[in-house]
């Protein structure tokens, strides 16, 4: 019988045997209760060595034993042919959503005990750096794979034109893969991956990845009907889970931490030569450290295919989302990014320079308060406005202003954007400080990157994600962030410019989110404030109030009671309460809005909308019992917060459904008709690209010759009738064409002459 330890951060009530229902010497690594534990709380003394297995409980016990980081990474799997971590049971009464994984592990954690899983799986890995080997290795695909191989680049650069391919990695069979040095690889073999890459079904795990190296550097082609990316599918199957091949192949495979020789060489190599981690490239790995690695990553990626493939076929639901939505829409995006992103370069160094100056004035108005200079003499810093611990003693002691109560994470007094500008109504202090931070987070998160990462086009190529919310919109990373891009402010939106001959067209949705409620909750009155044509939230406002007034005279004459029925519209998909939506009336009109009257508002409003409230309530209903919801196309969304004992918790689980529902058909239309709108430009020679998605909005660069022939065909495609419309008064869209992507507001900033900047000046 095994002998088995289980270590824990300090003494509690959790009871283990409960779980784990196997004999093991129960050991803390605090002898004290003890919340946070430092070093030095560590008093175990226990020698390891007589035991067979460790079980590590907690973030805390996992980085001691085992030198893992992340416990949900390895919760279950063997570290050193002796640990195991896992998270603590105690969590799951919080956070209900853990219990499929903590089960998982705790199934894997019995495998190692009785002795069904032994070590990680063995198999037939290995590099390939001779030219004839690589040859005959590529003819033995061809002659025996079955329908799937599996591919993987390493690269030297997160981007085609910032490195190149070092090898390929190929799987074609279960425990089995090769991984060939490009070196190695002449023009016949190029050839023959070629032909298997037109033979068979390909799949990739981060296609948007591999498929855009191999097609830049080794100008491989695919056929785009038979790809497949593990990546998405397993987004479909749990979009609240990390997606990354590691995490999986920890969680699904018996491959087990496969890559930490390569991980260890990172590490002592970065040590030993002073090099940053973030600067260390796979080009400086010996070929025999990285060969094994690589060659594995292609056969979790086959195997964790065959896992998961099977799975999204037999769910008519999700097999429509992978491939009807998320794999044509993962190669739109690929397409989308190789575009790039027009950038002036002229206009980006002359708002450099006017943010310098713009930052230092904001700098010298904050200097200039009487409660800073008695700081700076008291201290004898300069005081520093982007200091969250000298601006808490500048507002807090000196001005002697209240905190308004929000923390940060860590349960610290919180200085964020929204408390400064709550405090600024008692003091200018706070708004002076939040200028000179805004003014520096335009600079510093877009200027000072974007210039350094221009490619020699003057396009920046960034990331656009599909898989990366749970609701189902875009996010962006990379490079250049562009769903963050700053709205009040057209500094940036400016510097993206079309080039001579060519304009910026954008198309966005208008209040998509409520017309898909509208649509999905089949209220009749709702849909009829769209099929009206007029003001939404004036005809809104003028149903409710019963306002003796044109719609069209309802803003100018009861500006307050349409402010409040656009809150409530806005508000009720994201749960808001009477008091959320009288602080945004209050703070939008600059008069008070009691609770009360927003209150008795809001009654009013699901009175005239009642199916609407219906919808709502029995959409509650559902998540509430099932613990999941699927969006229009099927996309299925898990909520097991919903059974959390915290019912702030659960109530938010609920309300996150429901947005979801709505959020995920939007985007999903959105996306839908981008792509629909790129086949068919293509087809009929229309001169224009599409090479941003943000949030509601499609942006192009179009010829100036064809900006009407794509305008009709984007808007077409974009009211395309799935089913998910108001009969006859399709979705509305608002299109807008310009030299730049602010649409003129660049000018009405900051003084242009011709073609080029002059100067640059505050408006």
């Amino acid at each position: 019988m095994k002998k088995i330890a289980l270590i824990d951060k300090a003494p509690n009530r959790t009871r283990y045997n409960d779980y784990f229902q196997f004999e093991f010497d129960h050991y803390h690594m605090s002898s004290v209760p003890i919340t946070k534990l430092l070093k030095k709380d560590v008093d175990l003394v226990v020698n390891l060595d007589e035991y067979d297995l460790v079980i590590l409980v907690g973030a805390e016990a996992a980085k001691e034993y085992a030198k893992v980081t992340s416990v949900t990474n390895y919760a279950g799997q063997l570290v050193a042919d002796k640990f195991v971590p896992i998270s603590n049971p105690a969590m799951l009464a919080f956070k209900p959503e853990g219990k499929p994984d903590f089960q998982r592990a705790v199934d894997k954690l019995h495998k190692y005990v009785d002795g069904t899983v032994k070590k990680m799986a063995e198999g037939d890995f290995k590099g390939i750096n001779s030219t004839q080997e690589a040859k005959d290795f590529l003819q033995e695909v061809l002659n025996n794979a079955e329908g799937y191989v599996a591919l993987d680049t390493e690269t030297t650069g997160l981007y085609p034109r910032d490195g190149y391919v070092l090898g390929v990695s190929i799987s074609y069979k279960s425990k089995h893969g090769r991984y060939i040095l490009c070196d190695a690889m002449d023009e016949e073999c190029v050839q023959l991956l070629q032909k298997i890459c037109s033979t068979f079904t390909i799949v990739f795990h981060n296609m948007k990845f591999d498929y855009k190296m191999l097609a830049y550097h080794l100008g491989l082609t695919f056929d785009r009907s038979k790809v497949h990316d593990t990546m998405v599918m397993h987004y479909v199957l749990d979009e609240t889970d990390s997606h990354g091949l590691k995490s999986l192949a920890l969680k699904y495979t018996d491959y087990g931490d496969y890559d930490s020789e390569l991980d260890d060489f990172k590490k002592e190599y970065c040590a030993k030569n002073g090099v940053l981690q973030d600067d260390f490239t796979y080009d400086l790995i010996p070929f025999n450290t990285i060969s094994r690695y690589a060659s594995i990553d292609t056969a979790v990626t086959y195997d964790l295919f065959m896992k998961f493939w099977p799975i999204v076929q037999n769910n008519d639901k999700l097999r429509f989302v992978y491939e009807t939505i998320l794999v044509p829409g993962t190669l739109f995006l690929m397409d989308m990014e190789e575009v790039g992103i027009p950038i002036s370069q002229e206009r980006m160094a002359a708002a450099n320079l006017y943010l310098d100056e713009e930052i230092e004035k904001a700098k010298q108005v904050v200097y200039g308060f009487e409660e800073v200079k008695r700081f700076e003499q008291d201290t004898g810093k300069i005081f520093n406005p982007n200091s969250v611990m000298q601006l808490r003693i500048v507002l807090f002691d000196y001005l002697g202003l209240s905190p308004t109560g929000k923390k940060t994470a860590t349960g610290a007094i919180s200085t964020d954007a929204e408390v400064l500008e709550q405090l600024s109504e008692e003091h200018p202090l706070p708004a002076a400080i939040l200028k000179v931070r805004q003014l520096g987070k335009i600079q510093n998160t877009y200027i000072s990157k974007i210039l350094p990462e221009l490619d020699r086009d003057g396009r920046i190529r960034t990331n656009f994600n599909l898989i990366f919310t749970t609701s189902g919109r875009l996010s962006s990373s990379g490079k250049f962030n562009a769903q963050q891009i700053p709205r009040d402010n057209p500094i940036i939106k400016g510097c993206i410019k079309a080039p001579a001959g060519f304009k910026i067209v954008s198309q966005d949705l208008t209040t998509a989110e409520m017309y898909y409620a509208a649509v999905l909750s089949g209220d009749k009155n709702l849909q009829e404030v769209f099929s009206s044509g007029g003001d939404f939230h004036s005809t809104i406002a003028k149903m409710v109030f019963d306002l003796p007034c044109d719609v069209e005279d309802v803003k100018k004459k009861y500006g307050s009671m349409r402010q409040s029925a656009k809150a409530i519209s806005f508000g009720i998909l994201y749960g808001s309460g009477a008091n959320k939506v009288s602080q945004t009336v209050s703070k939008a009109t600059g008069e008070e809005y009691p609770v009360d009257r927003a209150r008795d508002d809001i009654k009013s409003y699901f009175k005239k909308f009642s199916k609407l409230k219906n919808w709502l309530d029995t959409r509650k209903s559902f998540i509430e019992q099932n613990g999941y919801t699927y969006s229009y196309f099927g996309r299925k969304r898990r909520l097991p917060n919903v059974f959390s004992s915290d019912k702030g918790i659960a109530a938010h689980e609920v309300r996150s459904g429901i947005n979801a529902e709505v959020q995920s058909l939007a985007s999903d239309v959105n996306l839908l008709g981008a792509m629909r709108t790129a086949e068919e430009i293509k087809a009929k020679g229309i001169e224009a690209n599409i090479f941003m998605l943000v949030h509601d909005s499609i942006v192009a660069l179009v010829k100036e010759s064809d900006v009407d022939a794509y305008c009709e065909v984007l808007k077409r495609n974009t009211q395309h009738d799935w089913g998910c419309g108001i009969p006859g008064f399709p979705i509305g869209v608002d299109q807008d064409t310009g030299d730049d992507y602010s649409f003129g507001d660049w000018e009405g900033y900051y003084e242009v002459a011709g073609d080029r900047i002059s100067r640059v000046q505050a408006g």
